[in-house]
């Protein structure tokens, strides 16, 4: 019995190797496209059900990663701040109500709120009607205090479509008192002689009313659409998470350091500039993308909630037209990433072994995104199909244009 045990397991593993060797030989022909002779690609692949890499090509080499820096933003967050977090805006009153007029100040307390719209504004406006004021004689502030007053991110081009980093916002533009003001017109609140600045909330200022949305939704936008805006406002919460006030884009990154730091890792090694990569001063691995990802896997708390945010191959977000009719299609959930000359991929996909796997591709130095998405298709295809009994791909024209 034992002798037939062992053969069997001789068996089993000489079965794997065949298969893990086949992956390798078809991941080693799609390096081979000529691409390569004016790029740099930087790939791995980690099973994540056996625990072990299936699959290194300069994964230690630092690159900048795009927007799979998000994977780093939203992995830190959901670790820290968990997934009951929610972001709040709030507004508050000074001040008395003497026969239906506040005589006092209202103050609006930004949290860096990606999510807050007009008919949040308006819901807050009605509930000061609600409360059977009719008029505001006073003024209204806006308190931005949570954060810094840097409007960009460290290393964003002076010529791209910027988020302006507000604390304090309504359908991403920076005027939310004003909104306010006319929105509590529209309720039928009388505005005396009502001015509109900036100012810190006092302490002993009442709460009238918070708006507030949940990391789930803004993780979906986040990493569905690859939301720059989002993704800096969830940079911002780890940065106000450790009690600086204002917080600030250090403090976030020593926030996902320590994370770095307990992955094994030597923080040193790599620069986070901000929260959704925009910075050209961001420089990451695909080793650490991929063992951020094996993290998340090993706690589900975070997984659960990740997983459902990252884009699906075939299906929807910034993968909807990629991978459709592969065995990807459906299977690979990833975050995309491009900024001129970058294209990444990384994320998750179950092999046709019924094994998870984590993997991360970073291509730098590539003209044409296109050509780097293509490869990134492939790849995936590849890790998706069975390993052991396909043909090689050794026509590497094929690959990318």
């Amino acid at each position: 019995m034992k002798r037939y045990i062992t053969v069997l397991l001789i068996g089993w593993l000489s079965v794997i190797c065949v298969a893990q060797d086949s992956l390798r030989i078809r991941l080693d022909s799609l390096l081979c496209h000529p691409m390569f002779e004016t790029s740099q690609v930087a790939l791995m692949v980690y099973d994540l059900t056996a625990d072990s890499a299936l699959y290194e090509r300069n994964a230690r080499q630092t690159m900048r990663p795009a927007s799979t820096m998000k994977l780093l933003t939203a992995i830190a967050a959901l670790d820290r701040l968990g997934a009951d977090y929610r972001f709040c805006t709030r507004l508050y009153h000074t001040g008395t109500v003497i026969d239906s007029t506040l005589v006092g100040d209202l103050y609006c307390v930004g949290g860096f709120d990606p999510m807050v719209s007009d008919g949040d504004v308006n819901a807050m406006a009605a509930t000061l009607r609600d409360m059977g004021i009719g008029c505001l004689r006073g003024n209204v502030y806006a308190d931005r205090s949570m954060k810094d007053a840097v409007d960009y991110g460290e290393g964003w081009c002076w010529d791209d479509d910027n988020p302006l980093l507000t604390p304090l916002s309504v359908g991403r533009k920076d005027h939310f008192t004003e909104r306010l003001c006319r929105e509590l017109e529209d309720n039928g609140i009388l505005l005396d002689s009502v001015q509109i600045g900036i100012g810190r909330c006092p302490a002993q200022a009442v709460l009238v009313s918070v708006c507030s949305h949940t990391i789930d939704e803004v993780l979906e936008r986040m990493m569905k659409m690859s939301d720059n805006f989002y993704a800096e406002a969830l940079f911002y919460q780890l940065a106000a998470s450790t009690g600086s006030k204002p917080a600030t884009a250090g403090d976030a990154q020593r926030v996902v350091r320590q994370l770095i730091r307990r992955l094994g890792l030597a923080d040193s090694h790599y620069r986070i500039a901000d929260g959704s990569g925009l910075s050209l001063y961001n420089y990451v691995s695909a080793e650490l993308e991929t063992l951020l990802l094996r993290y998340a896997w090993r706690h589900e708390n975070i997984y659960s909630h990740l997983s459902q945010a990252l884009p699906i191959a075939g299906v929807d977000g910034t993968l909807e037209k990629r991978m459709n009719k592969t065995a990807a299609c459906g299977n690979v959930r990833a975050k995309t990433g491009t900024l001129t000359g970058v294209s990444s991929l990384a994320g998750y996909c179950t092999a046709a072994n019924g094994h998870a796997l984590a993997f991360c591709i970073i291509n730098q130095g590539v003209l044409r995104g296109q050509a780097g998405r293509l490869f990134q298709d492939r790849v995936c295809t590849v890790l998706c199909e069975p390993w052991g009994n396909n043909e090689l791909y050794n026509d590497h024209t094929a690959v990318v244009p």
